[in-house]
């Protein structure tokens, strides 16, 4: 095959990035979304470009097939195959600011919902499925929690935890349950906005502790806690949330140590755990009377499953927090615990979770071969925590960014304290499909190797 041959927007077809029929509509939606392709252009002959590729008929009978299904394209019988007008905006917003994972190749959600909810609804009365329960989660939902926390904790009883609707009423209710108003809530100096957003409604006061390479540094934890008064200490460990760092053991040894000294709770926020290449254990396993573990669903799955698995090793701490869960969150909607729980049981959620992983790792790959010497993420997790160059602030980033149809979250909405750091957070799973992703980051890295519009050198 001459390389000269094969049409300009489509680039060579990696060994490991999927399926290549995949590769090859994704490759020409990005052409779309990047002017290389406009409406009208004719694509070359199926036979054409099997031979130009090397691959089969069916795999550009597929491909063509799928990028119809995208309406990217239109039959025009014997005069060949064309690039449709657009039915709506063809360039919509590029998301890459909301951490959701992304759809795994492979996987029917759609069926997968229909054979979940069709087992439901067959094993459950669909009346107990719309009426109040008690808050906490059912035998059978905490059992599910059990089984999904097993790779991190091993064989856990099933009374130790609470089932939540989702991490965010988790932390609120860790909040509630373990502060008094106008406590102190240590956090490192970038963290998830959620439990700045809970702890301002609920009168309380993050502080920021100094964080290194590893994470929150063990000595500043105590100074600040003993100086501080503090009571409780947010983390998140493993693929964190902005800065996509992984504490390694050690440090979270050291940290569960300094909670046992300073009588300080730990919750520890772990969406990602699962996520991960050979995480560490948790923090939980270390200090297990000293930390409240949070594991949600939403993150390594899907959002719309809004359930979250809570574990509270002490009997009258585990009360407090439900009571402090009750004042806002009465339960988790019976029929999304009640999926979860099938899921969970019949092995469904583990190979959704597999795929979610699988597809993660790839997009880590397109952004670290598109944004080069840059990148900064783990290879794994959903999201990138990329440093600017001096000429640019995240702020400045962020609006010309948007300027382009893209959506980029700066670093100061995820800042504890004061002090800034130049970055920006990249998300990898919010936009469904490669191509669309892939012009995306293009788009930035392009940015990034200009100067802001707005810059002008001193002149002396």
């Amino acid at each position: 095959m001459q390389d000269e041959l094969v049409p300009s927007w489509l680039p060579r077809l990696a060994m490991h990035g999927g399926p290549r029929f995949l590769q090859i509509a994704d490759a020409l939606q990005a052409a779309l979304v990047d002017g290389s392709l406009k409406p009208g252009d004719r694509l070359p002959p199926q036979r054409l470009l099997a031979a130009q590729l090397d691959v089969d008929l069916t795999t550009i009978t597929r491909a063509y097939d799928e990028a119809r299904r995208r309406n990217l394209l239109e039959g025009r019988g014997a005069r060949g195959t064309y690039v449709a007008a657009p039915k709506v905006e063809l360039n919509p917003i590029l998301d890459l600011s909301m951490n959701t994972p992304p759809p795994p190749d492979g996987v029917d959600f759609d069926d997968m919902m229909k054979q979940g909810l069709s087992q439901v609804l067959m094993r459950a009365d669909s009346e107990l499925l719309m009426t109040y329960h008690l808050g906490g989660g059912s035998d059978a939902d905490r059992k599910a929690g059990a089984t999904w926390l097993a790779p991190m904790f091993g064989q856990l009883d099933p009374g130790q935890l609470v089932v939540c609707p989702g991490a965010q009423a988790a932390i609120a209710a860790s909040i509630l349950a373990l502060t008094e108003p106008g406590d102190v809530i240590l956090a490192e100096p970038m963290t998830y906005p959620g439990l700045r957003t809970a702890a301002t409604q609920f009168g309380r006061h993050i502080v920021p502790v100094e964080a290194d390479r590893h994470g929150m540094v063990p000595e500043m934890l105590e100074k600040a806690c003993r100086r501080r008064q503090a009571r409780l200490v947010y983390l998140n460990p493993t693929l964190q949330n902005p800065t996509a760092i992984t504490m390694p053991e050690s440090r979270r040894k050291e940290l569960a140590s300094v909670a046992r000294r300073c009588a300080v709770r730990i919750v520890e926020d772990d969406p990602y755990w699962l996520l991960a290449e050979a995480p560490p254990p948790p923090i939980a396993t270390f200090a297990p009377e000293r930390v409240v573990y949070i594991s949600t669903l939403s993150k390594c799955l899907t959002p719309g499953l809004r359930v979250a698995f809570v574990l509270v090793r002490d009997p009258q701490e585990r009360e407090r927090f439900l009571a402090a869960l009750r004042s806002f969150a009465l339960m988790v909607g019976p029929l999304s615990a009640a999926l979860a729980t099938q899921w969970i049981l019949d092995g469904s959620a583990g190979g959704l979770m597999e795929g979610v992983r699988k597809e993660a790792r790839l997009r880590h790959r397109m952004a670290r071969d598109i944004l080069s010497g840059r990148y900064s993420g783990a290879g794994d997790g959903l999201h990138v925590w990329l440093e600017l160059p001096a000429y640019w602030t995240p702020s400045q980033l962020a609006r010309a960014a948007d300027s382009e149809g893209i959506a980029v979250t700066p670093a100061g909405a995820f800042a504890t304290g004061s002090d800034s750091v130049n970055a920006i957070r990249i998300s990898l799973g919010s936009i469904k499909d490669r191509g669309r992703l892939q012009a995306g980051l293009q788009r930035v890295s392009h940015l990034l190797a200009r100067l802001p519009e707005s810059f002008s050198a001193a002149v002396v």
